[in-house]
């Protein structure tokens, strides 16, 4: 299952590390304690809207900005756990044996044809 929290967490950290801001430089300018957004970061914690906020004023990135590439990320998400889903379907179908006829079946027309 994926968590917003997670994805959140690391959209910060990269448009942060992107900047080249520190964690304590962030949380200073966003008067958020270093510890809490490095917990938001590490997907811990999840934000309030005010907190989102005031964490994209101090990345000086729009809020809907950080919402998209979050939004995109669930998206890619979403997208391989549904795959790995039918995978698991079809293995489900197919039959996790081969028939020992089809196992032998060419190596006796090999040696049929080795023999002549």
């Amino acid at each position: 299952m994926v968590l917003v929290r997670h994805e959140m967490g690391e959209v910060l950290r990269d448009v942060r590390l992107r900047r080249g801001d520190t964690l304590r430089q962030v949380a200073g300018r966003a008067s958020v304690a270093l510890g809490y957004l490095s917990e938001i970061e590490r997907g811990q914690k999840e934000a309030s809207s005010e907190i989102l906020a005031s964490v994209a004023e101090a990345l000086d990135t729009p809020l809907s900005t950080i919402y998209h590439e979050v939004g995109n990320r669930l998206a890619k998400s979403e997208t391989l756990i549904a795959r790995e889903r039918q995978l698991a379907q079809v293995q489900q179908v197919i039959p996790d044996t081969v028939p020992d006829n089809l196992l032998n079946g060419p190596a006796r027309h090999e040696q049929a044809v080795s023999t002549h």
